[in-house]
This record gives C-alpha cells, structure tokens and sequence, in this order.
C-alpha cells in the first residue's frame, strides 16, 4: 500500500462522474444508493457549477482517480463547512493518501474563510476505521445519534476547527 496520488485536482471533469461511481463503489462501504448520489453530485456540479453549492479536490495518479473529496459551505452560515465524501481506492489505502486529501481539503476550506468542518459517518462496525480516521486526524466527536440511519445504525458527527 502506497500513497501513489501524483497530484490534486479542483476542476471536476465529465470523465469523472464514472471515476467517482466506481472509486465509491469499489471501497466497498457504500450501497447502492450512496454510490448513485456520490455520482450524481458530480453531474449537480457540472451542470451547475459553483452554484451547486459543491466542491471536489481528486486525488490522481498516472491520470488515473485514486481519491477525492467533496465539500461544501454550510447553507445558511459564513463559517462552517460540510465534508459530504471522502473516498480513497481500496489500492491505496493505508499508505497516507487519506490524510493528504483531508488536510488538502482543510487547507482549502480555511483559505475560503471557514473556521469549522463537519464530517458524519455511520455508527455500524464496518466504519470503525473511518471513525479512527476522523479521531486520529483530529476531530472532535460532535454529536452521536443512535438509530439514525436505521436501527442500530447511529450518526456520528465529527468537527475539525480550522481557526486553532
């Protein structure tokens, strides 16, 4: 496992509506259903651009997605922003690019005027590593909301103040 990413990417490109679907789907945390939205917000953002209220760094390599995020300014508030994804290629985790693409993000956040970022994730087993993530790149636990997504299934939020 390596961090192989060459270089980041802001502009979204057509191609990468199917890099996205398959990045996501391939991770193997995400149903159906997430793996269309995660792609679809991708279209949102072509068609509509900054409008869309979304952003996306991508990770890239050899031309090649290997990892990207997508964040966005909180409607409504001057100061806090939302991480709604953060994926990396099964092929490349472990190996660093997940802290990059985070701290990238961040960075770009902060630049944009943002003191706090948001990221929710799942309470099942399976998002046990993607909770540490968030913990061990320094976020705080924000709130937890049990049964959220279903019984069983509680909501994490995490927040990462960026004027510290």
């Amino acid at each position: 496992m390596t961090d192989a990413a060459d270089t980041f990417r802001d502009h979204v490109l057509p191609s990468d509506v199917e890099a996205v679907r398959d990045l996501v789907r391939d991770t193997g945390y995400f149903s159906a259903e997430e793996v269309a939205i995660a792609a679809e917000l991708v279209v949102e953002t072509l068609a509509r651009g900054e409008a869309s209220g979304y952003a996306f760094l991508f990770a890239e390599s050899g031309g090649r997605v290997v990892g990207y995020s997508c964040y966005g300014q909180v409607p409504c508030s001057t100061v806090s922003w939302d991480l709604y994804w953060i994926a990396v290629h099964p092929s490349q985790q472990g190996g660093g690019l997940g802290r990059r693409l985070l701290r990238a993000t961040e960075a770009r956040v902060r630049a944009a005027g943002g003191l706090a970022l948001y990221a929710e994730t799942s309470g099942k087993a399976q998002y046990v590593s993607t909770r540490a993530f968030y913990e061990k790149s320094g976020y705080a636990t924000a709130g937890v909301f049990a049964d959220f997504y279903a019984v069983g299934d509680a909501k994490y939020t995490y927040c990462l103040r960026l004027d510290g």
